[in-house]
């Protein structure tokens, strides 16, 4: 696998799971833009659906089939809650799982919340190509996921390997 010299930019999608906010209460969903666009990448579209794991199926499935999405990060509905669903919503749409995501997303989280981070069901995977994080709908734990994982993970300059360069193989 080679490595990159410079960031290669990638185009993001971010969709926010809430039945309570609206995009201009959106303060997860903010962040992952104002983060993933501070970084160098590009934002390819944003939205924000209720916890319907039908709604959400569909919107995924879109952008998953559009060959300029790179990735695309949900934050929202990975909970414990009767409506929590993106896991059930998305689960079904991954060609591979990343299981080292959501295990390395809730040992890091033990800092800062301690056991509770037991009560989070993120997850990442590869879907048609696309790489897929679901992360929960905390401002926080947006900003653990990207700060301490993804971040270096779309960066083709992270050593020994990341996920950007990867891309070109993903196809074989």
């Amino acid at each position: 696998m080679s490595h990159a010299d410079a960031l290669i930019p990638l185009h993001l999608c971010v969709l926010t799971v809430s039945d309570s906010r609206t995009l201009a209460e959106d303060r997860s969903g903010d962040y992952l833009v104002e983060a993933l666009t501070q970084e160098g990448h590009q934002l390819h579209e944003r939205t924000l659906l209720p916890d319907d794991r039908y709604r959400l199926r569909a919107q995924v499935s879109q952008w998953i089939a559009d060959p300029v999405v790179d990735g695309i990060l949900v934050t929202g509905g990975t909970g414990f809650t009767g409506r929590d669903s993106t896991p059930e919503a998305l689960l079904p749409l991954l060609d591979k799982e990343m299981p080292g995501f959501g295990e390395l997303f809730r040992h890091v989280s033990v800092e800062e919340i301690g056991t509770s981070s037991l009560q989070s069901r993120a997850f990442a995977g590869l879907a048609n190509q696309t790489f897929l994080f679901c992360l929960p709908g905390s401002t926080s734990a947006c900003r653990t996921a990207w700060e301490k994982i993804i971040r270096a993970q779309l960066d083709a300059r992270t050593r020994p390997c990341n996920l950007a360069t990867l891309r070109p193989r993903l196809k074989e």
